[in-house]
């Protein structure tokens, strides 16, 4: 039998490129084509020079499968929604940035959505993208009420609804992490940031904080909390707050910020009444923004490994998506503790701010 030749009909110019033209130039069946570029799972069947030979005339060509035609072939869109409170937020930036990697790499799209905390765009948005054939959900330090007809991934969810997984950041250890560190420095008069309920993660860290400190008989006087009122991602977060406590005139030598934003503006606040950090004030933030290391004092904080859950939420999602193994309600994260220069033992020759 006379060997097949290894090229055809070649494709007039401008002549739309399919999977048929490819087989005719390279006479092959348009299947073993698509095989072949789908990495589907009998593509080992064939042999290595087929498979180079398609992928070369693929990109000669500059061939493109058919979005739709995949789509409707599979009756999947490769989308899922995601939803964060900003997408200017460090903190949402990084697990985004996690989450995006993953999907990249197995050939799924998102769409995102930032609600600004608004409770009415929290409801609305996932109706939005399931309008949009999405195949599931991340929600990132998004507070979720009910449960959606679509698997949904949680990352720093902490309520247990039917049909979420929660992938979430030990929030106990966090607390015995910052609180021995500054036990250890020698602090016993330190004061306490409490996040708003709008955050996700805000009664459950100060929920484990207080228990910690019980443990630890650490004080905890009121007049040394204050909350965080505001719905933003900028230092004025803590900038506000921190003014309030250093005018009540209470004495702390160390001060447990909700997050590195809020420390970011809660250093300032000290600064601006006189105050160093840490020489006067140590101060503790929480995630590691790409910032907290180049802030002045770096900041010494609770590190989340932010792209590694939203790499953890994106992987449990695909799998919870095709079916792959049953899903875990909570996925618990393991914090670290990272030191560097705002902190340091309390100074008895500190300044003090009098009250006027």
């Amino acid at each position: 039998m006379p060997k097949r030749p290894t090229t055809g009909t070649q494709p007039r110019p401008g002549q739309p490129i399919s999977l048929k033209t490819l087989g005719e130039y390279l006479n092959l069946s348009p299947a073993t084509i698509s095989l072949v570029l789908n990495n589907a799972p009998g593509v080992r069947s064939i042999p290595q020079e087929t498979r180079d030979r398609v992928l070369k005339a693929a990109a000669k060509f500059d061939y493109r499968p058919s979005f739709y035609a995949r789509s409707l072939r599979k009756r999947q869109s490769f989308s899922i929604g995601v939803l964060v409170p900003e997408l200017s937020d460090s903190y949402a930036g990084q697990v985004l940035a996690g989450v995006e990697e993953v999907l990249i790499e197995e050939g799924y799209f998102y769409l995102t959505a930032s609600h600004r905390r608004k409770a009415d765009l929290i409801q609305e948005y996932p109706r939005l993208l399931m309008d949009r054939s999405v195949e599931g959900f991340i929600f990132i330090d998004t507070i979720l009420e009910e449960p959606l007809p679509l698997p949904v991934v949680v990352v720093a969810g902490h309520r247990k609804i039917e049909g979420v997984t929660n992938v979430v950041l030990d929030q106990k250890r966090s607390a015995e992490l910052t609180l021995r560190h500054l036990y250890q420095l020698g602090h016993r008069k330190i004061a306490f940031m409490r996040g708003g309920s709008h955050s996700s993660d805000a009664d459950e860290r100060w929920s484990c904080l207080m228990a910690v400190a019980r443990e630890m008989k650490i004080p905890v006087p009121p007049e040394l909390c204050i909350n965080l009122e505001l719905r933003v991602s900028t230092p004025e977060l803590g900038f506000e707050p921190a003014n309030r406590l250093i005018e009540r005139g209470s004495d702390f030598t160390a001060l447990v910020a909700y997050n590195d934003i809020a420390a970011i503006g809660a250093t300032r606040a000290l600064m601006n009444h006189g105050l160093r950090v840490p020489e006067d004030i140590s101060v503790v933030g929480f995630d590691d923004i790409q910032g907290a290391a180049y802030h002045n004092p770096s900041l010494t904080t609770i590190r989340q490994p932010l792209h590694q859950m939203g790499a953890t939420a994106a992987r449990l999602l695909l799998q919870r998506i095709r079916g792959q193994a049953a899903f875990p309600d909570l996925v618990p994260i393991h914090p670290e503790l990272i030191i560097r220069e705002s902190t340091c033992p309390p100074n008895p020759k500190r300044r003090r701010v009098r009250r006027d």
